[in-house]
């Protein structure tokens, strides 16, 4: 199966391709930190930031556990690919580093996991 996490910001709408989606709005946002603002989920002041928030690491742990349990039968069910949707207001700081997080933890379960980052520019 391919699995695919799709970062994006709410204010521009939630993607129509989504398979699922989790909002990932209510945790702590390094947006509002003008010294952190200008970084994206990826950079590692933000991952600094969200890793040291208990919040972030309940629902990433919340979501890991979801998609545990009900991708295999999403599996069973001959489906070839999932694309699970990230977001967060903007869909730059949030939504980014719980899509990278997911990225690495599930890696080594299917064959082809992938991230996308609607809001931000291709590397």
């Amino acid at each position: 199966m391919c699995l695919l996490f799709r970062a994006f910001g709410f204010m521009h709408g939630i993607p129509i391709d989504a398979d699922l989606v989790f909002d990932v709005r209510n945790l702590p946002n390094p947006y509002w930190d003008p010294k952190l603002r200008q970084f994206d989920g990826r950079d590692q002041q933000i991952i600094e930031f969200l890793e040291q928030e208990p919040l972030v690491q309940d629902m990433l742990k919340d979501i890991q556990q979801y998609l545990e349990k009900w991708l295999p039968s999403f599996e069973q069910a001959n489906r070839s690919y999932m694309t699970v949707a990230i977001g967060c207001t903007g869909g730059h700081h949030r939504s980014v580093f719980i899509s990278e997080a997911l990225k690495k933890l599930f890696a080594e379960q299917f064959d082809n996991v992938q991230v996308r980052h609607r809001e931000l520019p291709d590397l």
